[in-house]
């Protein structure tokens, strides 16, 4: 089986496709594709469709569910050669829930983490060419925010955002490798949209100033930096954090060549904002 939620949700056998066009179907199938060959309980299942207040008819409505499921996946299977397998054998019925069987197939958020865990141990080892090319990689299997047509309820909501804060602390660690790498010019545009779409993500904001700043640009820089700051003190009450602050300063002081590097994996602190780690 071949599973991607990486952007628009996909699920193949044999190549054939078992996303149902149903919305609550498809719904079923992207939290079992969430978690492909772990068993999801049935409990999960009703709260994701329906929420806290279920109808009566909850249970029955999500075998039917289940059962349409099953039909696709059974259609998809007779494209195959392997005639001992049945729809139960991948979308297995287990005690308390489902679990939807892979077999060894791809599944594209495991090999995103698969390849960013190369990267960032590329990036411990000082090796920033060859981090910045695994993270790059690993960032290429998204294809747009995570389950990308999916009507989605609490348990999918919580999982879509997980993934797309693994993907930022990806993308953060290959432009802090890109900086070390001198390709502070070639970084521009992509961290002049990347800000505005992440408009209190304060590493993204100090990558963005370094990356002004070793261009030539301090002005520029400094103003990220307030207009960074005007939007922490409305919207959330908080200066910005003294990693960031104390990037500020060296810019303020420092040539482009001397300023330091805003890199690091993204710590999240007390107030939950992203804090960008100088180095």
């Amino acid at each position: 089986m071949d599973i991607e939620v990486l952007g628009a949700l996909a699920v193949r056998e044999n190549g054939v496709s078992i996303v149902p066009t149903a919305p609550k179907p498809r719904r079923v199938l992207g939290l079992l594709a969430l978690h492909a060959d772990q068993v999801v309980p049935v409990a999960a299942l009703v709260e994701e469709l329906w929420g806290a207040s279920p109808p009566r008819s909850a249970r029955t409505t999500l075998q039917t569910y289940i059962l349409q499921l099953r039909e696709l996946i059974t259609a998809a299977l007779a494209a195959g050669e392997d005639e001992r397998l049945g729809a139960k054998d991948i979308l297995a019925t287990v005690p308390g829930g489902y679990r939807l069987e892979t077999r060894g197939g791809p599944v594209d958020y495991r090999e995103f983490e698969c390849r960013a865990g190369t990267g960032y141990r590329a990036m411990d080892a000082e090796d920033y060419a060859g981090a910045a090319r695994r993270l790059a990689d690993a960032l290429a299997l998204w294809n747009g925010p995570a389950l990308t047509g999916i009507q989605a309820g609490s348990h999918i909501v919580m999982e879509a955002r997980r993934l797309e804060e693994a993907r930022l602390c990806a993308l953060a660690q290959r432009i802090d490798a890109d900086l070390r790498l001198g390709r502070h010019r070639e970084l521009l545009p992509e961290l002049t949209v990347l800000v505005n779409q992440h408009r209190m993500h304060e590493s993204l904001h100090g990558q963005f100033m370094l990356a002004l700043h070793r261009a030539g640009r301090r002005g520029e820089a400094l103003d990220v930096y307030r207009r960074l700051r005007t939007v922490l003190v409305a919207e959330l009450g908080l200066e910005p954090s003294s990693a960031l602050s104390r990037l500020q300063r060296s810019i303020l002081m420092a040539r482009p060549d001397t300023a330091p590097a805003a890199g690091g994996r993204e710590q999240t602190g007390g107030s939950g904002r992203l804090i960008a780690r100088t180095t």
